[in-house]
């Protein structure tokens, strides 16, 4: 993604120092691009880090302020959120470990700024399920999947209860045990992210209440990986991709950090989409991967014409879903990897049956 072809969004996000060229037309098009993208509360995290919102003009700087009443509502509902969710478990002998972009609000990491987000995941152990969902369920979240087979799809073949909304705030909780189905082709160890979970501060938390985490820096880069590339839909492919970069930018300067991510990958049996992630992350944002980890996570992608098509592939789908950022193959594209995100996520015998099932006895409900 280079040159004329570069979407305006992905030149700012790379450079913010940018929109001192754009005039006004320039700057609907920016901010088409973004909302299309759910990144404006982004764009304007990056402007005031770059001191440049003040020489923004007038009407896109109207907008973007009121983007920044959205985003300060919406921060102070995500931690009210996660307060009201450790008062649910408060009784529960486990931690919470937030996930993806709660855990990236709630520790303050880079990633998190402007990062809006629909929904809170959590992590817990597999045998916790029973009585963290009783838990939230006395505390007002109700089931949003009342199908009998989307119950069974859930309990049995997914990394997570069915998605549960509280019944007042309709706010939503994704409770995970894995971050894979269990019938994916990859399988890392829930256990293993578990206990390399790193401690946070609880909003609001007595001495001895609940104990709330997120995941390693090593793990959290995985899942963000593992998340944007075995998954089939790319609508927030950007933004995604944006968080693997910040947080490789916020986690790179630490010592020993990229001597242990490949390495890491390997354990956890998630090297092919770390390959994905660093490769992407560099193609679009140019963010510096140091040449010895390029060279070592090779090893784990597919071979040359594999990953020439790949980079067709996710070249279009990683671009803000507007009209301006298409073109003729997107479609396809998008097509394909969908088939994909479903065929790393079941062996070929399940996936067959769940399709038919989803298009043909129940085709209005989403897969």
């Amino acid at each position: 993604m280079s040159g004329d072809r570069m979407p305006l969004l992905v030149q700012v996000l790379r450079a913010p120092h940018a929109v001192q060229a754009l005039d006004l037309p320039g700057w609907s098009l920016l901010l088409r691009q973004a909302e299309r993208a759910d990144m404006q509360a982004t764009l304007l995290a990056l402007l005031e880090d770059a001191d440049l919102l003040e020489t923004v003009p007038d009407a896109p700087r109207t907008h973007l302020e009121w983007i920044r009443t959205g985003a300060t509502r919406h921060a102070q509902a995500v931690r009210n959120e996660v307060r009201q969710i450790l008062r649910a478990l408060d009784g529960l002998d486990l931690p919470v470990i937030l996930l993806k972009g709660a855990a990236y609000a709630m520790a303050g990491l880079e990633a998190g700024r402007g990062r809006r987000f629909s929904d809170i995941d959590i992590l817990v152990p597999k045998a916790s399920l029973p009585a963290v969902e009783s838990a939230l369920m006395q505390n007002g979240w109700a089931t949003t999947h009342h199908d009998a087979y989307d119950q069974r799809y859930y309990r049995e073949w997914m990394h997570e209860l069915p998605p549960m909304e509280h019944v007042l705030r309709g706010n939503v909780i994704d409770v995970h045990h894995a971050i894979l189905p269990e019938t994916a082709a990859l399988h890392p160890d829930p256990a293993k992210l578990r206990a390399a979970a790193v401690p946070i501060d609880a909003p609001d938390a007595a001495p001895g209440g609940m104990r709330l985490a997120i995941l390693a820096p090593h793990d959290m880069v995985l899942h963000s990986a593992v998340h944007l590339f075995s998954e089939g839909e790319f609508h927030h492919g950007l933004r995604d991709l944006f968080d693997v970069h910040r947080l490789l930018g916020q986690f790179g300067p630490a010592p020993g950090f990229w001597d242990g991510l490949v390495p890491r990958a390997r354990e956890l049996d998630l090297g092919r989409p770390l390959f994905y992630a660093l490769r992407h992350a560099m193609r679009v944002f140019g963010t510096p991967v140091p040449a010895q980890v390029v060279r070592t996570v090779a090893s784990c992608g597919p071979g040359p014409l594999r990953t020439a098509l790949m980079d067709t592939l996710f070249g279009r789908a990683l671009r803000p879903p507007h009209p301006d950022c298409m073109d003729a193959l997107s479609g396809p594209a998008l097509g394909l990897l969908y088939v994909r995100g479903n065929w790393l996520r079941m062996p070929p015998l399940l996936l067959v049956q769940h399709l038919f099932r989803k298009a043909l006895i129940s085709p209005r409900k989403p897969l």
